[in-house]
């Protein structure tokens, strides 16, 4: 999908809140120039229309500034908004274009079902769906897809084991749990713990009286 936004330069000495109230929002653009930063602002509606499509620190966005002049690849790094109103308050922008790797959150894909649910009666517990990938600019993928459909009653799945596009890798310890099968809860264990219950009760009764 490609996305595109046309900017302006904002100049030091216009003040956001008029901005806001004109419909224009303000605008930040980085790593456009080594540790330069640049204002901007930007037609609120145009802004609203590219949040409806873009993912914050993921997907590609193509910026234009015409007067100063640039156009150059970036991602949405940062959307606040009023902390009431619900509104759009400010938009950053990150350059990628002279970026050799950049760091972009990545959901986790579980693909199939496992064994160990649907022949088993076990859990999935999930506990990690998304992940920081440092991969080119050029080379995002959409999802990581992870096959879990092998996982039997007490196999886990950690970060390292997952398959990722060449030359990229994740932000996080390779030992990292991302999801595993829990064993189902037996009779024995729930009557068990009915039985701990009852007992309990009987003690609190016979305390009381």
């Amino acid at each position: 999908m490609d996305l595109t936004i046309n900017c302006a330069q904002r100049a030091s000495d216009e003040k956001t809140k008029k901005l806001r109230r004109e419909g224009t929002l303000p605008a930040v653009l980085y790593g456009h120039d080594g540790t330069a930063s640049v204002s901007l602002k930007v037609s609120n509606y145009d802004a609203e229309a590219l949040l409806r499509k873009a993912t914050i620190n993921k997907s590609v966005i193509t910026i234009n500034v015409p007067d100063m002049p640039w156009s150059g690849k970036v991602i949405l790094r940062e959307v606040q908004k009023h902390p009431w109103k619900n509104k759009l308050h400010h938009l950053s922008f990150f350059s990628i274009a002279s970026q050799e790797f950049i760091e972009v959150s990545m959901p986790i894909n579980f693909v199939g079902e496992a064994i160990g649910v649907t022949d088993k009666g076990g859990t999935l517990d999930m506990v990690l769906t998304e992940v920081q990938l440092k991969c080119p600019p050029n080379a995002i993928p959409q999802s990581l897809d992870v096959d879990i459909s092998g996982l039997d009653i007490g196999d886990a799945l950690h970060v390292g084991e997952i398959a990722l596009p060449e030359g990229s890798s994740i932000a996080a310890d390779d030992k990292l749990l991302v999801v595993s099968v829990l064993a189902p809860r037996t009779a024995s264990s729930d009557d068990e713990g009915g039985a701990a219950a009852s007992e309990g009760a009987a003690g609190e009764t016979a305390a009381a009286s």
